[in-house]
């Protein structure tokens, strides 16, 4: 298998006060805020020091993944749904079919969330209560607007490939005018964001260290493998360059 290489910031202790380049906990954002609750909406409650709000680790956790859970309220039911995505900015686009009634409401700008999340190692303790899992994860607040301009809709697809393997777009046909037709680009624009991260080893109570059970911590990675033509493609076709540049940044010969 083709382990998958995630490239991280240096992760630090998070900070309560509004820094350059971070989503606001204190006065910045007040979207998600009540009289009953003023606290920012994506501010974490528990486990602080697990909590970042710079940019530079939100969006990497965001750039290393590809699925994301979207969540929304239709006429007081609520919806959670996977997508694919991929970041641009300080937004992240999404598609589907315009048939879809729930695409459809997200794309009328109604209050969205988004969560993404990586688990890195299963977190094996002598305690039951003291199992966990070493994670990255973002939970992102916005609101999703749709993307109407033709050249807009299919720059927007060509990113969206582009993001699941780098130099795929320019190796494939772009979007056609009925393609596009029948395809809802939506925008999320990120107003508030916050990132969680549980790493290092086990943490057990010291009455239980004595206890006659293994300890510790067995990592987990995503991973590609070999890959595997189409039933009809020519079989004298070449690997194309994107797929042999993600074997090789992975250490696998093509």
């Amino acid at each position: 298998m083709i382990a998958r290489k995630l490239r991280l910031p240096t992760l630090t202790a998070a900070s309560m006060t509004d820094l350059p380049g971070s989503y606001a906990v204190t006065s910045g954002s007040t979207a998600g805020t009540t009289a009953a609750n003023p606290q920012a909406r994506h501010r974490v409650q528990r486990t602080k020091a697990r909590a970042h709000y710079d940019h530079a680790t939100v969006h990497a956790i965001l750039d290393a993944g590809m699925i994301a859970h979207v969540g929304f309220c239709v006429d007081g039911q609520p919806f959670v749904i996977p997508m694919l995505y991929a970041r641009d900015g300080d937004a992240l686009i999404l598609h589907g079919s315009i048939a879809s009634r729930l695409v459809n409401q997200l794309g009328a700008g109604i209050a969205a969330c988004i969560s993404v999340t990586h688990v890195d190692g299963l977190v094996l303790a002598r305690s039951h209560f003291n199992h966990s899992a070493n994670y990255r994860s973002v939970v992102a607040f916005g609101r999703a607007t749709l993307v109407t301009d033709p050249a807009a809709k299919a720059d927007a697809l060509a990113r969206f490939v582009d993001a699941l393997i780098p130099g795929r777009a320019a190796e494939s046909r772009p979007a056609d005018r009925n393609e596009l037709a029948a395809t809802h680009v939506l925008r999320f624009a990120i107003e508030d964001a916050s990132a969680k991260i549980r790493n290092g080893g086990v943490k057990d109570d010291a009455a239980d260290l004595a206890l006659p059970h293994w300890a510790g911590v067995v990592p987990q990675r995503s991973t590609y493998g070999v890959p595997e033509p189409a039933g009809d493609l020519d079989t004298e076709m070449a690997l194309p360059a994107s797929v042999r540049a993600l074997l090789e940044t992975n250490g696998i010969s093509p």
